[in-house]
């Protein structure tokens, strides 16, 4: 390998690092710098202990820097500049790559529903992930190692970050239940604001995030079924459960999104309802003036011959032909209204 860079040199962002661990299994983990990183990789790790580096895609020298030293397979490199960015775990060339589109970290909200991507390879004594935005849940996994857990292998990690993402959409199902519990609540009671614009951006968030963050089954089987023999067996268990466990908060997604679907759907048709009785109301107040508009119109008229003219009765004559056709008319009207 390539190791023309300064091994003394102590900057963290030299080649795009953003941080690294060195683990040993049943120790906790200890941050390395960039010259004890490459060390590390130098030495190719001493017996049992395995290394942890997250680049920052960013940085102008990250790719080219992967290239010269870390001997990732040439699907990496693909992936990250591949248009298709799904969910994804396989096997290739005696190596893991994971493609996981993650939920960006935001430092003014607990949780966000922008989403970009993490690139993951595992090899035997190493751990590569890179990333163009800083994400929620290798914050947390990071948070995980600082706090002192113990890791045996780099899939435990990538394991465990699947877990930590996991608990993130958890957290977007709670805080989006609530919002449509309120929007329920309101709709049973007769109270209902307008909330439909809410409930559809919610709605697209959730399909949005089903849609990118849902693991592809095939990669995943195959790989659960047909493991490479690098890998431990408790890490493949390990594995099969966390993926488990994934799809079932995926389930809880779709089933919230078709929640709120319904509600949209419910929301509609009281919309609908509501606008029909005042079109119908609208009608009756038409119909129970049409008798008295008709009658004007036809005694307002400068010609001759208009009977009554001479009558000291006829005003009277018409005002109960008026009332005998609006009463008419009333009835009329509202015997189709209670058909409806």
């Amino acid at each position: 390998m390539n190791h023309s860079l300064d091994l003394g040199h102590r900057d963290p962002d030299l080649f795009g690092l953003l941080y690294g661990f060195r683990f040993r299994p049943g120790e906790r983990g200890r941050e390395v710098d960039s010259a004890t990183a490459l060390r590390c990789l130098q030495n190719d790790g001493e017996g049992d202990e395995f290394l942890w580096l997250h680049l920052n895609l960013a940085h102008a020298a990250c790719e080219r820097w992967m290239k010269s030293h870390l001997q990732l397979p040439e699907e990496f490199f693909e992936a990250l500049h591949e248009g298709s960015r799904s969910t994804r775990i396989e096997h290739v060339d005696s190596a893991l790559l994971a493609v996981v589109n993650d939920v960006v970290f935001n430092l003014s909200s607990m949780v966000s529903s922008d989403v970009s991507t993490l690139w993951v390879c595992v090899r035997g004594k190493l751990i590569v992930s890179a990333r163009l935005q800083p994400l929620h849940s290798v914050d947390k996994l990071r948070s995980s190692v600082k706090a002192g857990e113990c890791f045996r292998s780099p899939l435990e990690l990538l394991v465990h970050l699947l877990r930590d993402q996991g608990e993130v959409l958890t957290q977007i199902v709670r805080k989006t239940s609530l919002s449509v519990d309120q929007v329920e609540d309101e709709l049973l009671s007769s109270r209902l604001s307008t909330n439909r614009a809410e409930l559809g951006a919610n709605r697209r968030v959730l399909v949005r995030l089903q849609r990118l963050l849902a693991l592809e089954p095939g990669s995943l089987l195959r790989l659960l079924n047909r493991p490479p023999a690098w890998l431990q067996k408790e890490d493949v268990k390990e594995l099969r459960k966390s993926t488990e466990e994934f799809a079932l908060i995926i389930n809880d997604l779709t089933a919230l999104g078709e929640r709120i679907k319904l509600l949209q759907e419910e929301i509609a048709a009281n919309v609908n309802e509501q606008s029909n009785r005042t079109l119908f109301t609208l009608t009756v107040v038409t119909v129970l003036a049409l008798p008295i508009n008709i009658i004007a119109g036809f005694f307002g008229m400068n010609v001759g011959g208009v009977p009554l003219a001479q009558d000291p009765e006829g005003f009277w004559i018409l005002v109960a032909l008026v009332a005998t056709f609006t009463l008419i008319a009333g009835r009329w009207a509202f015997r189709k209204r209670r058909d409806y």
